[in-house]
This record gives C-alpha cells, structure tokens and sequence, in this order.
C-alpha cells in the first residue's frame, strides 16, 4: 500500500472551490407542505417512501424540483429526503432576506431537509446569482454556506481535459469599479486532495 503522502499527485482531478455565501436557503420552506404533480406515484406507507414518475415536479414554498424521478423519504422527526434523476433534474430556491435564487443542475439531485444539504452528481452546475460552479459532482452546505466540487475521475490511458475539471466564475463581492485594465475569465482553481468523495449511489426502492 502507497503511503498517504504519495497519493497526492494521483488526486489531480479532485478539485475544490469554496463559495461563502452572504444568504441562506429560504428556511420557511420546510415547514411548507410539499406538492407534486407527476405521471404515477407509488406510495410505502410503513417505510415512509413516495416513489413519482413522470415529468415529475415538486414545490415547498419557494423550493421547486423538476425531473423525470423523485423519490421522497421522512424520517420519524418529519425531514424529508429528496432524490431526483433525470437528464438533466433541476433545483431551485430562493435565498433568505434576499432577492435572489440558487439554482443547479445534475443528472442525480439529493436534497437532505435535515441536513440543509444539497449534492448535484454527474455534469453538474450550480448558479447562485452571478456566481457559477460546474463539475462532475457538486455540493452545497447551507449551514456552513460553502460549495464544494470535484472534478471527473481520471480514467487510465485518457487525458484529463478541461471539461472534467471544476470550472467557476466568481463575481467581485465589493462596490469598488471593475478595472477596465484588467479582465479575468474566470476563478483559478487549484488540486486539492481534501474534498471527501460521495457516497455512492443506492437504489431507491
């Protein structure tokens, strides 16, 4: 087995990005009730599982989830977990005691209520105002009010491209004028080895 230090240089496509918000998540919306509208529906009552199917579009307050499927499971304490897929799903909501939206996109969307979690697999992209972040995997931590991204996963014998990296663009927080001298493209990001990789995916009953 390599040792931790030498492992390092292999993590070359695990990238973090740390956005601090000034807002969070519209924290009212959980107490709200939640509605859906979709094709079929498959309810577990003893488990707590409601399976929809279908153009499936969900609403709680100002939270709104769009996909092909959600899978929505309450704990005893009343939080919900939200798994959406779809090619791609969408989220949004808006940002407490502010005028403006977080939104993302991914293939697979998990939403944890009581976590205030929310993870974006597979060619995500979250855009909250004018800040935007895109990558293989993305989360975001309302409580800490941080993202964090990690690229796509090297395959043996491809070469890492700047599509399977972490891609952001990251607005100026000040009211200072922007410098007609200069111009950024985007935020330069760096490796870090640091970003815990997610779980993996389990099937939803």
């Amino acid at each position: 087995m390599k040792p931790i230090n030498n492992l390092a240089p292999h993590l070359f496509a695990l990238l973090l990005v740390c956005v601090v918000a000034n807002t969070h998540a519209e924290t009212a919306d959980r107490d709200k009730p939640l509605h859906l509208v979709s094709d079929s529906m498959t309810l577990d009552d003893a488990k707590q599982v409601s399976t929809f199917e279908g153009h499936v579009e969900l609403t709680q307050g100002t939270l709104r989830i769009v996909a092909e499927k959600i899978v929505v499971v309450e704990d005893k304490q009343g939080y919900q977990h939200m798994t959406a897929s779809g090619a791609p799903a969408s989220f949004r909501q808006k940002m407490e005691d502010a005028n403006e939206y977080a939104e993302g996109f991914g293939e697979r969307i998990e939403y944890d209520t009581r976590a205030d979690k929310v993870d974006f697999f597979k060619n995500a992209r979250v855009k909250r105002g004018q800040d935007e972040v895109m990558g293989d995997f993305i989360t975001y931590n309302s409580k800490t009010e941080i993202f964090q991204a990690r690229g796509k996963p090297p395959v043996a014998g491809d070469k890492t491209t700047n599509k399977d990296r972490v891609r952001a663009v990251i607005q100026p927080k000040n009211d200072k004028p922007r410098s007609t001298t200069t111009k950024q493209d985007g935020l330069a990001i760096q490796p870090s080895p640091t970003l815990n990789t997610p779980a993996t995916e389990t099937t939803q009953p």
